[in-house]
């Protein structure tokens, strides 16, 4: 064998790969792409933050043919530049409208470097590096948002999936004669979860694709905080089981994303351990809220759930994909998922941390390098910056709300308790009708301002200069913004007020 490598290693002649490039064409392409980069970080805050674009324009800018030959590389790049142009810029100091943190540049540089290296986390045996690399950040992770220094779990594509995840390990889990092996739910007492009324659309989704079905989910009032109503959640226990149901889990929000809300999560956890269910928090967007230290004691009985689901680029500024699922019990979620594998995935002749797969205790088999984003990009700035920064979006937040509160042609629809803030124009005539109108005016007068609202909505949204999106709020239509940018400053919050008062002035001119 070494006489053969010897051989190969000699010779000059051999013909290189189709797919091979020169040195010269490596050094160009790298260049550039590091001066795109780099172009686009110093100008997100000048951008539109939703460019002037229409249906199709991009696909016929750069052209609907497969190309049989290959391209120069300056050519791809300007044609790259005119995709950041024909975007929606996330990192835009004014982008409040979903919960999407913009990416810092040591995490985009970490996917390029977790790209290149191309590793598929399926196990120790096939990605070691990177296979330690998550277990140490999934602990790190737990420890961050104080739910435990030991965590285990898993890095996962997003909030949706850790959810599914964390429902399906509460359903094998609690289920006596885990019958779901078999598809044999349908055989036992109908099986029921328990979440708020304000709780994430993939809570109910997971109860769908696990055949658990929808009707199943309890949705469970709230409080005018938008929290979950205990004594409403314990009741309806109490009433599944007198009808000889079978509760099995209940799911808090560690921050909605409808208002930022924060579920009371030790009296949950009391409910919980009272009835014998399942614990799940859903901290997919606000857990890592728990890092600004006026915020913590909303998360008092998260470190009693039996998972938790956060997803670092809702709110950690890491790239997409980047979710997470955290648990304690590494064995429990090893008897849900593993199974007799397949010949070439069997594991032989390993021990301990070189036998781990990750196949043992989530759904994907196939796997991004994930981790290293994360752990580059906290090991770059350190907690104590992390957390300033998440400090400032929730500061950020707040100030909006004291903006709208003291306007009086604002008014604020849910109190602010993370980086969400939820408010409607209303203009000075409405309002003074508002306050002495009777039930049936102040419907129709909500109705109007519902319309208004989402013409203003849309009217920011495709001017480019700001952008929010809607939640709708004890049946009133809103206006939302979601603050997870470190970008974002007072001076930003003033001027998407005054763009959101142009509309709606135009709007209400156009009509009269």
């Amino acid at each position: 064998m070494k006489e053969v490598r010897e051989e190969v290693s000699t010779t000059t002649d051999s013909p290189k790969s189709s797919l091979d490039i020169s040195a010269e064409a490596m050094s160009e392409l790298s260049s550039l792409t590091v001066a795109l980069v780099s172009e686009y970080f110093e100008r997100i805050a000048d951008l539109p933050v939703f460019p002037e674009t229409t249906g199709g324009e991009t696909a016929l800018r750069l052209g609907r043919e497969l190309p049989a030959e290959g391209e120069q590389i300056a050519k791809l790049l300007n044609d790259c530049r005119a995709i950041f142009d024909r975007s929606r810029h996330n990192g835009h100091p004014r982008f409040f409208g979903y919960v999407a943190s913009p990416s810092t540049a040591p995490g985009a540089f970490a996917d390029l470097i977790a790209s290149t290296l191309n590793v598929n986390v399926t196990s120790w045996r096939s990605s070691p590096a990177a296979t330690e690399l998550e277990r140490l950040v999934v602990r790190w992770l737990g420890s961050l948002v104080g739910y435990s220094d030991d965590a285990q779990g898993l890095l996962t594509s997003g909030g949706s999936l850790a959810n599914l995840t964390a429902v399906l390990l509460a359903l094998r889990t609690k289920s006596a004669t885990n019958a779901g092996r078999t598809g044999l739910w349908s055989a036992g007492p109908p099986m029921t979860i328990y979440a708020a009324d304000q709780a994430h659309m993939s809570v109910a989704k997971a109860a769908d694709i696990l055949g658990i079905g929808r009707d199943q989910v309890r949705l469970i009032e709230c409080d005018d905080r938008f929290r979950m109503n205990v004594k409403t959640l314990r009741a309806q226990i109490k009433k599944d089981l007198k009808k000889k149901f079978k509760p099995f889990c209940v799911v808090g929000s560690a921050g909605t994303v409808g208002t930022g809300a924060v579920d009371p999560l030790m009296e949950i956890a009391d409910v919980a351990k009272e009835f014998g269910l399942w614990f799940h928090v859903d901290g997919a967007y606000g857990a890592v809220g728990a890092l600004d230290q006026r915020k913590r004691s909303l998360f008092a009985g998260i470190e009693r759930a039996d998972s938790v689901s956060l997803d670092p680029h809702k709110w950690l500024y890491m790239p997409v994909d980047c979710g997470c699922l955290l648990y304690r019990d590494q064995e429990a979620a090893r008897a849900t998922f593993a199974n007799d594998e397949a010949d070439y995935i069997k594991v032989h002749g390993l021990l301990d941390d070189e036998a781990f797969a990750f196949w043992d205790y989530g759904i994907e088999l196939s796997r991004r390098f994930r981790a290293l984003k994360i752990w580059l990009t906290l090991r770059y700035y350190g907690t104590r910056r992390i957390a300033e920064a998440v400090s400032h979006d929730n500061s950020m937040a707040a100030y909006l709300a004291q903006r709208v509160s003291a306007a009086d042609d604002f008014e604020l629809l849910a109190p602010v308790e993370l980086s969400i803030c939820c408010f409607r124009y209303v203009p000075a005539k409405l309002r003074k009708k508002l306050q002495t109108a009777s039930a049936a005016e102040r419907r129709r007068i909500d109705a109007e301002l519902d319309q208004l609202n989402a013409g203003v909505m849309a009217a920011v949204q495709r001017g480019g200069y700001a952008y929010v999106s809607n939640a709708t709020v004890k049946g009133r239509f809103a206006l939302r913004a979601c603050i997870t940018n470190f970008r974002t400053t007072e001076a930003d919050i003033d001027q998407t007020l005054e763009v959101i008062r142009e509309a709606a002035r135009e709007l209400m001119k156009e009509k009269d």
